[in-house]
């Protein structure tokens, strides 16, 4: 069983707040009729008698309440009376602005619940491989949804794609025979949708249809899938009124919106059925879910509606805010918290308004009659011509006086043509500078009739000329007479413990307090609950801060130094300056540490003027006209300079380089000489001449040939 808590709240005029009425007559001369309607609490608390108190309460009505059924009577050879799987059917409700209403939704899928599934298969020639397991498919799953239940039909259809061109080929053998082939069988010729087996409780005739089927053929990719399952689901192929299942078998993706534009196709598809033989005649020109979806029909204006839905496993349903539970099987409990507010009287509709709420696929629906509470019962018990009405010249209503023509007033107590607009106005004046009722108010009959001051109620004017209003008081911080008072007439009457003109000032000096007890540190005056400093050094909450001043250390250096050593100041200003030092000599800077520490202790150590390190404690405070000093006379002052070491070290390091510099020299030196002596030895190479190549050298010997002489 699905269970949903149903809520339905209209809005009142002021912001959802419940406002009764008084019926009756306690009004005051110079009050409003609206001043009648307020809360409960308040309307006994201004003398409103109890059962004088007009308060209608919303309700709940089933009109309609059939239980749900829990089988369907069929499997067991029944005949099957009516299902009912929502309870309740039809529920009106009496809505008070801001009161909700709920009434409890419960659904159950009816275990044996009729079902008429249709398959839709994909015969392109992609799917040959899986064509067998296709078939398989179609007839196990017949076989398994007849183990669900006993009324059970299915169809059957296919689809291949758009037949122009680019989507498959337009030539004459193509169009007979999209595969080319003849063994085992040829191909089907390409189509859109063919639907071939309405839906039947006649298996045999499923099986045999479907293992029949031949594939086709396209060329792209993608098929028209879309297209099928617009056809399926539109056109009358034996769908009843009740569980409507399609499966779709394909391998491949589908046709996008815009596609058909590629072959020429550019009407939107229509959403009719266009079946002719069986067949889809407009593809050129123009599944098994565990789900509960819950919708409704469309609201009247100004009304809004919500869902929180709570599954089985007791969270949130995923998505489709909070409309939708998945995973559901037969006989799991789902909740779906249903919330309808309604607009202000002033927008709504007087008349009864109708909503249907039903879950997606399902034919069954709850029918949720609206009817808006914007009049009070008490207008039927008016009273013409009341004694509370200036002596019946005027109908008591619901607890105020509707005057006759001619009558005006809170208790209809002026006439009309008598009533002086100058006298009136200077009677409702305070001074002759002033405006008519201060400008808050109407004169009506020589009295001020004050108004609320702007859209909130709670800014109201009073007094006899309307010259006071609880609202228009200082603020300080966002807060009227700083949350510390009572406004009364346009003044805040503070608490005993704040004052001025917004109470924003704490009388008392615990805000000004300091970590030592004194106000504000003994160094400023507490004005309004804070610190207000002497010294414009000084900062803080309790002018606790000094980011520009010296420690104490750093301020009483220069009396130690003059008092102990007789450094920096000369006497005469020692003396006058460092008066309420009390000065106390040690030895060791040791023995300063010895010293137990106390809160008023302070460890020191500065520089002197002659680059010495002095130790002193000193125990004062900031603000004490005396100090006490313990001053080591040993200072730590830093060694002169050794002599002999330094000029050792000099002398070394002259000689250190000089021997250096004279080995480099010698090294360089010895270099150069050895490149000079080999440049003079090539050169000498160079001049040693053959004598043979000599052209001075003339040999001694002349030696002539006889050319006749081998001849003898």
């Amino acid at each position: 069983t699905y269970r949903g808590l149903l809520l339905i709240t209209a809005p009142s005029l002021t912001n959802l707040i419940p406002v009764n009425v008084c019926v009756e007559a306690f009004l005051q001369v110079g009050q409003h009729t609206w001043e009648r309607c307020d809360t409960a609490a308040a309307l006994l608390r201004r003398g409103c008698p109890s059962h004088r108190l007009e308060d209608p309460r919303g309700s709940a009505v089933l009109v309609k309440n059939r239980n749900v059924t829990f089988r369907s009577g069929r499997r067991r050879g029944g005949r099957g009376g009516r299902v009912t799987q929502l309870q309740p059917q039809t529920v009106r409700l009496h809505l008070r602005p801001g009161e909700p209403q709920s009434f409890e939704v419960r659904f159950r899928r009816v275990e044996d619940y009729p079902v008429d599934l249709y398959y839709l298969m994909d015969l392109s020639f992609s799917m040959e491989d899986d064509l067998p397991n296709v078939k398989k498919l179609g007839a196990d799953l017949m076989e398994e949804m007849r183990n669900v239940t006993s009324d059970f039909r299915m169809g059957f259809g296919a689809f291949v794609d758009k037949t122009v061109m680019p989507f498959i080929s337009v030539a004459k053998d193509m169009l007979e025979n999209p595969c080319k082939r003849t063994e085992p069988w040829p191909c089907s010729p390409p189509f859109t949708y063919r639907h071939i087996l309405s839906l039947t409780a006649d298996g045999g005739v499923f099986a045999r249809l479907v293992g029949g089927q031949r594939v086709s053929g396209n060329l792209d990719w993608p098929e028209g899938g879309m297209d099928a399952l617009m056809q399926a689901a539109v056109c009358e192929i034996g769908w009843r009124n009740v569980t409507r299942l399609l499966v779709f078998s394909t391998d491949a993706g589908f046709h996008f919106a815009g596609d058909g534009k590629l072959g020429g196709v550019v009407l939107p598809n229509d959403g009719l059925c266009h079946l002719q033989g069986n067949e889809y005649t407009r593809g050129n020109s123009q599944a098994l879910t565990s789900e509960v979806v819950m919708e409704n029909s469309k609201l009247p204006p100004g009304y809004h509606i919500s869902y929180a839905s709570r599954c089985e496993d007791g969270g949130p349903g995923p998505g489709g805010r909070g409309r939708r539970c998945s995973g559901i099987s037969v006989g799991d409990e789902v909740s779906f918290n249903v919330s309808i507010t309604a607009p202000p009287c002033a927008a709504a509709s007087r008349g009864p308004l109708r909503v249907v709420i039903k879950p997606q696929g399902y034919s069954e629906e709850v029918e949720v009659l609206l009817s808006p509470i914007c009049e009070c019962s008490c207008q039927k018990d008016m009273i013409p011509h009341s004694p509370s009405c200036s002596h019946g010249n005027g109908s008591l209503e619901c607890g105020a006086c509707r005057c006759k023509e001619g009558r005006v007033g809170t208790f209809c107590e002026c006439v009309k043509e008598e009533a002086d607009e100058a006298t009136d106005s200077r009677l409702c004046r305070r001074d002759n500078s002033s405006e008519v009722c201060s400008g808050h108010g109407e004169c009506v009959c020589g009295r001020c009739v004050c108004q609320k001051g702007g859209q909130k109620p709670q800014r109201l004017y009073y007094g006899p000329f309307c010259e006071c209003s609880d609202r228009s008081c200082g603020q300080h911080r966002g807060l009227q007479c700083a949350g510390h008072g009572r406004c009364v007439c346009g003044e805040c009457v503070c608490l005993p413990a704040f004052g001025g003109a917004a109470c924003e000032c704490p009388l008392g000096s615990e805000s000004c307090l300091s970590a030592d007890g004194q106000i504000c540190g003994g160094r400023g005056e507490c004005r309004c609950g804070a610190c207000i400093c002497r010294d414009e050094r000084f900062q803080g909450r309790t002018c606790e801060l000094c980011p520009s001043c010296p420690d104490v250390c750093a301020a009483h250096r220069g009396c130690v130094l003059c008092r102990a050593f007789s450094l920096g100041l000369s006497p005469e200003e020692c003396g006058r300056r460092c008066a309420h030092l009390n000065l106390t000599l040690v030895g060791h800077p040791g023995v300063l540490a010895t010293a137990a520490p106390s809160a008023g202790l302070h460890r020191c150590m500065e520089v002197d003027t002659e680059g010495c390190r002095v130790h002193f404690a000193l125990s004062a405070g900031e603000k004490e006209p005396s100090a006490c000093a313990h001053v080591a006379l040993e200072r730590e002052c830093p060694s002169g300079p050794n002599v002999m070491l330094i000029t050792a070290v000099l002398s070394g390091s002259v000689v250190v380089l000089g021997v250096a510099l004279l080995l480099l020299w010698k090294l360089l030196t010895s270099l150069h000489d050895r490149r000079e002596f080999a440049r003079f030895q090539s050169e000498l190479e160079r001049r040693r001449w053959n004598r043979v190549n000599n052209p001075i050298y003339r040999s001694a010997i002349t030696t002539v040939v006889n050319p006749k002489y081998k001849e003898h």
